[in-house]
C-alpha cells in the first residue's frame, strides 16, 4: 500500500479527469492522498474533493509565493474540519526574489514572518507541518528549530538533498520524496538517500509537477509513485515491496489519521 504524501488534486489539470487519476493510482496500490494548502483560495476545492475520495485529506497552508494572501481567521475556518490533518505547505523559497537589494529583503523577511506565523498555528492546532524550501536552506533550518516545531514535526517536502537539513531527523521530520529522484541530473539526491534513516522516508509525487522518469514533461499524478518506490528500492539496494512497506508506515507515523484507512 501507497500514500501520496503531496499531491495538489486541487490543481486545474486535475479537473476533468480526477476520478479516472483515482481509479489508476487505486489500481497501482496507491490508497490514500494529502492535498497540501499552497494558494488558500483552493481550499475549498481542496476539502471537497476530500469528502468525494476515501483516504483523502488536505491541509491548511500559504506557500511562500502567495505569502501576501495569509489570513490565519479564513484558514481557521478549514483548521479543524476532521479531513484536514496538517499545516503547510509553507515555508521559504529565494528562486524568484528581485535583485534589488531592499526589495529582496523586504521579500524574504515577509517569507520569514508568515512562515514563523504557520509554524505558530501548527502548533496551537497540534498538526504537523508540511515544508516547502528553495534556495533557502539555513533560514529555514534556523526557523524551524528556533520556533520549536519539533513539538509537531512533519516533513520536508520535495528534500533538496542538503546535508545541512538531515540535522531536523532529530527534529521530528521526515523526508519526502518524490520524481527528481529519478531524474538523470539527480546525483546530490542520489548520495544523501542512505544517509536518511529509513524510518524517516516517505513518498510523494507533487502532482501534477515534478513528473518522474519515464514521464517526465507530462502531468505527473499519484499513480507515478511506484516509479519514485523503485527508484529509492534500487538505489537503497531493497526490494520494492520493503520500501513501498517501510514508507506506508512511516506515513501513517506522519499523519495519525491514516490509522483510521477505509478498505
Amino acid at each position: 500500500m501507497i500514500i501520496d504524501t503531496h499531491c495538489h488534486l486541487d490543481d486545474k489539470s486535475f479537473n476533468k479527469d480526477l476520478e479516472d487519476v483515482i481509479k489508476r493510482a487505486n489500481e497501482k496500490g496507491v490508497i490514500g492522498f494529502v492535498i497540501p494548502g499552497a494558494n488558500p483560495k483552493d481550499l475549498k476545492r481542496a476539502k471537497e474533493i476530500a469528502y468525494k475520495f476515501k483516504n483523502t485529506y488536505f491541509a491548511i497552508g500559504v506557500h511562500p509565493y502567495h505569502i501576501e494572501d495569509y489570513d490565519k481567521d479564513y484558514l481557521l475556518k478549514f483548521a479543524k474540519d476532521s479531513k484536514c490533518i496538517a499545516v503547510g505547505e509553507c515555508g521559504l523559497d529565494y528562486y524568484r526574489l528581485p535583485k534589488e537589494k531592499d526589495e529582496k529583503e523586504k521579500i524574504k523577511n515577509l517569507q520569514k514572518e508568515i512562515f514563523i506565523k504557520q509554524i505558530n498555528l501548527a502548533k496551537e492546532l497540534k498538526k504537523p507541518l508540511i515544508i516547502h524550501i528553495r534556495e533557502a536552506t539555513h533560514d529555514s533550518k534556523e526557523i524551524l528549530i528556533n520556533e520549536g516545531a519539533k513539538e509537531v514535526g512533519g516533513v520536508l517536502h520535495c528534500f533538496n538533498a542538503s546535508e545541512e537539513l538531515l540535522e531536523l531527523k532529530n527534529h521530528n521530520f521526515f523526508f519526502g520524496i518524490g520524481g527528481v529522484i529519478t531524474f538523470k541530473n539527480a546525483k546530490k539526491l542520489v548520495n544523501i538517500l542512505p544517509k536518511i534513516p529509513l524510518d524517516k522516508i516517505v513518498v510523494e509525487t507533487d502532482s501534477p509537477y515534478l513528473t518522474p522518469h519515464p514521464f517526465r514533461g507530462k502531468r505527473n499524478e499519484p499513480s507515478y509513485t511506484t516509479f519514485i518506490i523503485e527508484k529509492i528500492a534500487e538505489i537503497l539496494n531493497k526490494s520494492y515491496e520493503e520500501i513501498s512497506d517501510i514508507c506506508f508506515k512511516n506515513s501513517l507515523k506522519l499523519f495519525k489519521e491514516f490509522n483510521k484507512i477505509e478498505g
